[in-house]
């Protein structure tokens, strides 16, 4: 199944994550957030870990793109979102038991960017409000019913179908 039942070891996961990049990364004008669904406690989600390295000084986005590239990622432009650098990582030769072994989304944002604002607020609401987080539940299995549980097909399906439920999550966020 595309999308599985909440894990705490997803909560576990990210944090040997973020400890790789904590001990890897030059710089340490950064935070390390936790970020879509697997972040949110009690939420079905696809078991992917989605982490957003912040940093708040422009220059230190090149420290960290070449400490990235030492773990074997590469910048791979902003996917169409601005505000948002999308890192892959390659295999390499040697192989990193962590990196290589836990399934993760890597993005790193400035602190100002309005894609990490997004998250952060998207995430901490429904971090909050079960009647939301259990409805946008619903909608993730739907959306992977609708797609016969198509990675890819999910994923662009799910771009348009939670758009509405998203900003309804960021209004509601504005007014409390």
């Amino acid at each position: 199944m595309l999308i599985q039942e909440y894990q705490g070891e997803w909560l576990k996961n990210f944090s040997k994550l973020k400890r790789v990049f904590e001990n890897n990364i030059l710089t340490k004008d950064i935070k390390i957030e936790h970020i879509g669904s697997t972040s949110i406690k009690g939420l079905a989600a696809k078991p992917i870990i989605d982490i957003d390295i912040v940093y708040e000084k422009p220059e230190s986005f090149e420290e960290i793109k070449i400490s990235l590239k030492k773990l074997g990622y590469y910048h791979n432009g902003n996917q169409g979102i601005h505000g948002r650098k999308v890192f892959k990582r390659k295999k390499k030769e040697e192989n990193h038991i962590i990196l290589d072994s836990i399934k993760h989304h890597l993005y790193v944002c400035q602190i100002n960017s309005s894609e990490l604002q997004r998250h952060m607020i998207f995430r901490n609401y429904l971090r909050e409000n079960e009647k939301e987080r259990a409805e946008y539940e619903k909608l993730k299995y739907k959306i992977a019913e609708m797609t016969n549980q198509n990675r890819k097909e999910y994923a662009k399906l799910k771009e348009v179908m939670a758009k509405e439920f998203v900003e309804s999550i960021i209004q509601k966020s504005k007014e409390k």
